[in-house]
C-alpha cells in the first residue's frame, strides 16, 4: 500500500483505541479519507487532518524552585549561534542544534505586586497563565485560562485528546501551601479557566491507560486490565491485518512502534512490581511510581512522545515536581530538600548540590529531546515538528526573582525556526511574549495574551 491510509486509522480491541504513528503510505491520504481494509479502517470522528502537513506540537515542562544562575547561563559570543553552553547546560550539547536558549524573559506577575510573600505558589501559577493569582487558601481561587488551555481550545477538536497533563509529583489539591496560597497554586500550571486547575497525571500507568484506553467502553476496560496482558495482545488482528497492506519501509515503522510501547509497558510493569523500599518519600512516590527518579521522569517524557508520535494530542505540559517541593535526590546522594538547598545563602555546599539538581532536571529534558530527534516522521523528525519548552516561573532560587528566566526551547515549529542559537531578549520582556510565538506556529495566533507586547521574534 504506498497511499491512502487515513492518518486516523486506529487499531482496536478489548477496550483498546491504539493510534499509529505517521506511515509513509499516511502522506498522500485525502482529510476523512482512507482505508486499510476489513477490520482496520477505524477513524476519529472528524476526519484526519491535511493531506501530508505533519501538525506543530506544544509542550511546556516546568521545573520547580528557580536554578542556581551563575552555573546556568551561557557565555554569550559574537553571534547567537556563537556562545558556550554552561555547566548546567552541558548535557545539551548532543541536541545543541535543535534548541535554542532564551534569556530575559520576565513573569510579572509571579511578583509580590502587594501581595507578599508566596513566590512558589504564584511562580507555577503565573507559569502559563501569566496571571496574579488570588491570594487565598480556601475554594476562592482565581488565576487564568493557562496557555496551553488556550491552544487546547483552538486545535483540540482535532485530536483524541484536546491537551494532556502530565507529572512527577503528587500535591495537595487544598489547603495553605505557601504563605497564605491555596496548594492548587503551586500544584498545577495548567489551567482550564480562572478557577478550574487541570489535573495532572502522575501514575506511568494511568499515562500510559489514558493515551491507549478506550473511555467509552469502561467495562471492557477494565476486564482487559484485569487480564495483566500487553496491550498489543488485545490489538493484534487488527495489527496483523494492516501489516500485511502496508509496504516493507511502513512495516517495519510499524515493529518499531509497537516494540517501543512494549518496552514502556515492561518497564511499567517493573515499577508495579518493585520490592526494594522506596527511597523517595510517600507523597512523591505512591504505588506503580519507580523508585529511581529518573526513571519517572523518562517514562513520563516517553508518553509525551507516544502522545505526540500518534497525534493522540498536539498540547501536553509535564511538572517536574510542584514549586515549593521539597524532593530529595537519593540517586544523586543528595539527602537534604530541594526547597531547602535552593535557600543556600551562598553556602558553597548547598550550591554545588543546586547545581547538580539542576543538572539532572537538563539531563533528563536532553534525553527527551534526543528521543523526539530520532523518530521519524515524514521527510524529517518529529522534532521538527515540535516547540517544547523548558523552564519555570522562578530564576535564581536563592533570590525569588523573576525576570530573566531559564528557559530552553526545543524543535524547529514546523520548520520555522532556525535552531542552535543563544537568544537575548531585552530584560524584563514578558514570557508571554515567547507564548504568542508558540501558538502561531501551531496554527492559532493571537494578538495578545496575559500581559503580553507582542510576538516574540524567534
Amino acid at each position: 500500500m504506498s497511499s491512502g491510509l487515513s492518518r486516523r486509522t486506529m487499531l482496536r480491541g478489548l477496550g483498546v483505541s491504539m493510534a499509529l504513528p505517521m506511515l509513509e503510505c499516511m502522506a498522500g491520504s485525502a482529510r476523512g479519507a482512507g482505508s486499510a481494509g476489513a477490520g482496520v479502517a477505524r477513524t476519529l470522528a472528524g476526519g484526519a487532518r491535511g493531506a501530508g502537513a505533519a501538525p506543530v506540537r506544544l509542550a511546556y515542562v516546568f521545573m520547580p524552585n528557580g536554578v542556581n544562575y551563575d552555573a546556568w547561563m551561557p557565555k554569550p559570543g559574537t553571534t547567537a549561534n556563537d556562545f558556550a553552553l554552561s555547566p548546567t547546560l552541558e548535557s545539551l550539547a548532543p541536541v545543541r542544534n535543535n534548541i535554542n536558549i532564551l534569556t530575559g524573559l520576565t513573569l510579572q506577575k509571579a511578583r509580590a505586586n502587594g501581595d507578599g510573600p508566596g513566590d512558589h505558589a504564584r511562580s507555577s501559577a503565573s507559569f502559563l497563565t501569566g496571571m496574579q493569582a488570588r491570594k487565598t487558601a480556601g475554594n476562592d481561587i482565581k488565576n487564568g485560562v493557562s496557555i496551553d488551555q488556550v491552544a487546547a481550545q483552538a486545535i483540540g477538536h482535532e485530536t483524541r485528546l484536546p491537551s494532556l497533563e502530565l507529572g512527577c509529583e503528587m500535591a495537595p489539591s487544598s489547603g495553605n501551601c505557601d504563605s497564605g496560597y491555596s496548594c492548587a497554586y503551586s500544584s498545577n500550571i495548567s489551567w482550564r479557566d480562572e478557577a478550574t486547575p487541570m489535573a495532572k497525571v502522575v501514575d506511568p500507568a494511568a499515562a500510559f491507560e489514558r493515551l491507549f484506553g478506550d473511555a467509552t467502553q469502561a467495562a471492557a476496560a477494565r476486564e482487559r486490565l484485569s487480564r495483566r496482558k500487553s496491550i498489543l495482545d488485545f490489538v493484534l488482528e487488527d495489527s496483523r491485518a494492516l501489516s500485511s497492506q502496508l509496504g516493507a519501509g511502513d512495516r517495519r515503522k510499524l515493529d518499531q512502534f509497537q516494540s517501543a510501547v512494549r518496552e514502556i509497558e515492561q518497564r511499567i510493569e517493573r515499577a508495579r512490581n518493585e520490592t526494594e523500599p522506596r527511597k523517595l518519600p510517600a507523597m512523591s512516590a505512591p504505588a506503580g511510581i519507580p523508585d529511581k527518579l529518573s526513571e519517572h521522569f523518562d517514562l513520563m517524557y516517553d508518553m509525551l512522545l507516544l502522545a505526540f508520535q500518534t497525534d493522540t494530542t498536539r498540547v501536553a505540559t509535564l511538572m517536574l515536581a510542584v514549586d515549593g517541593s521539597n524532593r530529595t535526590f537519593p540517586e544523586l546522594g543528595i539527602n537534604e530538600g530541594h526547597h531547602q538547598l535552593s535557600h543556600h545563602q551562598n553556602n558553597h555546599e548547598m550550591i554545588e548540590k543546586i547545581r547538580r539538581i539542576d543538572r539532572f532536571h537538563v539531563e533528563g529534558f536532553a534525553r527527551f529531546v534526543k528521543k523526539l530527534g530520532e523518530t521519524r516522521e515524514g521527510e524529517g523528525s518529529l522534532l521538527d515538528n515540535c516547540l517544547v519548552m523548558l523552564g519555570g516561573g522562578i530564576s535564581d532560587g536563592n533570590k525569588h526573582n523573576h525576570e530573566d528566566l531559564p528557559i530552553v526551547l526545543a524543535g524547529r515549529g514546523g520548520s520555522t525556526i532556525e535552531t542552535g542559537r543563544l537568544i537575548q531578549s531585552p530584560r524584563e520582556t514578558p514570557l508571554c511574549n515567547l507564548y504568542l510565538s508558540m501558538l502561531e506556529r501551531a496554527g492559532c495566533p493571537r494578538d495578545q495574551f496575559a500581559d503580553s507586547t507582542g510576538v516574540l521574534s524567534l
